[in-house]
């Protein structure tokens, strides 16, 4: 619209081709320094030449989650959850209002299965992760592998932090600059495992990154030292090291271009094959939600509007609501010159 009202012209960088092909009339492809290969959008997405750019549009999330267990053992499930912010105002800052965030929400995580969170910004998925998670204070009941865990103690949760575990959207501002990657992973066993030696913890800092498909003898680098997708690893290396039964991944692959986001996903699913994960994927693209999540639940204004299996949402979703999300995600138009890269 500001394009269209100024009458500008527009370089718009991004790693995101959905993107691209709704907003450029042109698009550039570059590649270690270089444009490889340059066109309309159209022709560029419909026909690529160039084996780089074939690379990008072949590489989106593909596959399906493991087939879901309705037997599987509940890990994580929360009953009438809420979240809710006062609004305050006056000399007296007297509550007037809340802003509810989540409000009264129903969720069951499975043993080896995925739960996806979908929704727009502000819908309160990420808020929804943290009070599963017990990192910020909710009402309702939250139920970790049989015990009630909403009425704990900060004192009383500790112990359960190893087996509740977060891996955050962007990999470089999760991870601490001053810290090499070893320190990083080995800091929670530190905490939680403090009879270790400096040699056992530096195992099974090996261990781990070999898990995660990272070379150990870079660790002793530091994160800006690393790629993003890289850093990404590094950041589900630290979740995976204390033998977590629960992870929330709050957008784990938004910051990353379209081939690291389909490694990062295969290695997701491979890590819950192997270690039997229960995950919390909360993102906004539903790409990745399709090809990692067993259920999905659609979240709008703190209320969930649309609950199910996964093929369920995404074949035949019942709400206007969800209809307009995936006419977003899958169906969007072609329509400023663009510039994708990894």
């Amino acid at each position: 619209e500001l394009k269209s009202r100024k009458g500008m012209s527009m370089l718009f960088i991004t790693h995101d081709l959905g993107i691209v092909r709704k907003i450029a009339d042109r698009v550039c492809v570059m590649t270690k320094g270089k444009i490889v290969e340059t066109g309309p959008t159209k022709e560029i997405l419909a026909n690529p030449q160039h084996p780089y750019t074939k690379h990008l549009l072949a590489a989106e999330p593909k596959g399906k989650p493991p087939a879901a267990d309705p037997g599987a053992k509940s890990v994580m499930a929360g009953k009438d959850m809420k979240v809710w912010f006062p609004i305050k105002r006056g000399f007296f800052r007297k509550t007037v209002d809340h802003v509810k965030a989540v409000d009264g929400i129903d969720v069951t995580v499975r043993a080896g299965q995925t739960l996806g969170v979908v929704g727009e910004s502000g819908s309160g998925k990420t808020t929804l992760g943290l009070a599963l998670a017990r990192m910020i204070s909710s009402t309702g009941t939250i139920n970790f592998n049989g015990r009630d865990i909403n009425q704990l103690s900060f004192s009383a949760m500790r112990p359960l932090r190893r087996e509740l575990q977060i891996v955050f959207q962007d990999p470089f501002g999760s991870l601490s600059p001053r810290l090499s990657v070893s320190e990083i992973i080995e800091e929670g066993l530190k905490i939680h495992e403090p009879k270790l030696s400096p040699d056992q913890r530096d195992d099974k800092v090996v261990a781990v990154l070999k898990e995660v498909g990272l070379d150990p003898e870079t660790r002793h680098r530091y994160p800006h030292e690393f790629s993003g997708g890289q850093r990404q690893r590094v950041a589900i290396a630290r979740a995976m090291v204390l033998n977590p039964r629960f992870v929330m991944l709050d957008e784990p692959t938004s910051a990353l271009d379209m081939s690291v986001q389909a490694q990062v996903v295969d290695l997701l699913r491979n890590l819950q094959a192997k270690h039997n994960l229960a995950y919390l994927f909360i993102s906004h693209d539903l790409k990745v939600v399709r090809a990692l999540a067993n259920d999905v639940i659609v979240m709008r204004n703190g209320k969930v509007v649309e609950a199910g299996p996964s093929e369920q949402i995404f074949g035949s979703p019942q709400t206007d609501y969800t209809r307009a999300l995936m006419a977003a995600a899958f169906k969007i138009e072609t329509a400023p010159t663009g510039v994708v890269s990894e």
